[in-house]
């Protein structure tokens, strides 16, 4: 008998009948033909590892720049290198701690059920009412473990941090350095929260966000030089050591978004489309001179 909704499903009893429609246990999903909750059996496919990717260099991108910022050290100290490698450390633990004890428990790898779309993320919002009486409520994760895996990283990242960060602060680092943990207190449950709302939509989003943000946040970074002449700009980058790896994590990072967005379905083409990464902060330093306020002219 054919459950409603997109996701109602039944599950096989002990007494080894069928119960009502309902919601799927964690880690199952009904088949679509015989309406059955059945385990889930997929492996994440490159994309949902590129999503999952993108939410650990999140949290990890964050904890570097409001270190930098609440630090206020503009070159590479023993402070700043060792708090960023801390850091590093713990987004590295907690993604480990996360596959680890996710199905199967105690392997880096996972058992996941295929994202089929944007509604998988939103269950909740696909409870039907059958001849619009009562509401079946079938509310389950059916994008198993996506949604869930994530909420695990944020716990595991901000236990692992206070646990870490504050001994290494106090051992090693100036006093300043302690807000670093307290804005880190912030932006994690900020993000679960974010999370928790928009998941779906980042699923789809996030490979056109990483281009977008890349490309926005290196102009930011070229615009706060004083001197914006060519010369100028190129000569301060090559020779600060702070600048060139500031330059070259945000390649790093569009040339993750391009990766994410072509899939590298056609790896020779895409690979070389990765060769272009540096041409938006080309196209800044080029262009900037024509941009100067003072130089335009009011009509």
């Amino acid at each position: 008998m054919a459950c409603p909704g997109l996701y109602c499903g039944r599950q096989l009893l002990p007494s080894e009948i069928y119960s009502d429609c309902g919601a799927c246990p964690r880690g199952f999903r009904r088949n679509d033909t015989t309406f059955i909750c059945e385990p889930c059996q997929d492996s994440p496919i490159f994309y949902d590892w590129l999503y999952l990717g993108f939410m650990v260099i999140l949290v990890l991108v964050l904890h570097w720049f409001f270190i930098d910022m609440v630090v206020m050290k503009r070159s590479f100290s023993k402070d700043i290198l060792i708090l960023h490698f801390t850091a590093l450390v713990e987004v590295i633990l907690a993604s480990l701690f996360t596959l680890l004890s996710t199905f199967p428990y105690g392997t880096l790898e996972i058992t996941s059920c295929q994202v089929k779309g944007l509604s998988d993320w939103y269950t909740l919002l696909h409870n039907p009412a059958p001849n619009y009486e009562k509401v079946v409520h079938c509310t389950q994760e059916a994008v198993y473990p996506l949604y869930t895996v994530v909420f695990v990283f944020y716990g595991f990242a901000l236990l692992l941090m206070l646990l870490i960060r504050p001994w290494i602060c106090k051992k090693f680092i100036p006093r300043q350095s302690k807000m670093s943990i307290y804005a880190a207190m912030y932006f994690i449950p900020i993000l679960a929260v974010i999370h928790a709302l928009i998941g779906g939509l980042l699923y789809y989003a996030f490979p056109y966000l990483i281009v977008i943000l890349s490309v926005i946040s290196s102009a930011a970074h070229f615009a706060a030089k004083i001197d914006q002449s060519v010369t100028k700009l190129i000569t301060s980058t090559l020779k600060n050591k702070r600048n060139i790896v500031i330059l070259l994590g945000h390649w790093c990072l569009h040339a993750y978004g391009i990766i994410s967005i072509t899939q590298l379905t056609n790896p020779t083409m895409h690979a070389l489309m990765i060769l272009f990464v540096p041409l938006p902060a080309l196209f800044y330093i080029l262009t900037a001179r024509f941009t100067d306020p003072n130089k335009l002219t009011v009509i």
